[in-house]
């Protein structure tokens, strides 16, 4: 997947990023659900393949959106985390779920969390944040 910028727009740079149906994905597992390992990612409900997988992952390091090291508690296994970049993509994460939730026909009990989350504004998101930072940035 090339991210090279077809022009200075800084939504056509955010979309050749994160514009493909299953980066945003990703992201969402690691901050909603807490995945970390390769195989969680691939028990997602939308079924990504494991090469799609690897290749989103490869990417998502490369452009400094998560990092990569080893599981200390098992030496074949990855740990994947956010950096503050993955973090800061939170609003847009709260955004789709807040319009998704109003003009699609969401899952009852994600489209409650996701309005819940943008009903809360702005101290919703940086409570979010602090959490997330503690869990991936240590």
């Amino acid at each position: 997947m090339s991210t090279k910028g077809r022009s200075g727009c800084p939504i056509s740079l955010s979309l050749e990023l994160l514009g493909d149906r299953w980066t945003l994905l990703i992201i969402r597992d690691m901050v909603f659900a807490g995945k970390r390992h390769f195989r969680e990612f691939l028990q997602s409900d939308e079924g990504i393949s494991s090469r799609t997988l690897a290749e989103r992952l490869q990417t998502l390091q490369d452009e400094g959106i998560l990092t990569r090291s080893e599981d200390p508690s098992h030496g074949l296994k990855a740990i994947y985390r956010l950096t503050e970049a993955g973090i800061d993509l939170l609003p847009v994460l709260a955004t789709l779920g807040a319009w998704g939730s109003k003009y699609r026909k969401a899952d009852n009990e994600l489209a409650r969390i996701a309005k819940e989350l943008a009903a809360g504004g702005e101290p919703a998101l940086e409570r979010l944040k602090q959490k997330l930072r503690a869990e991936h940035l240590g």
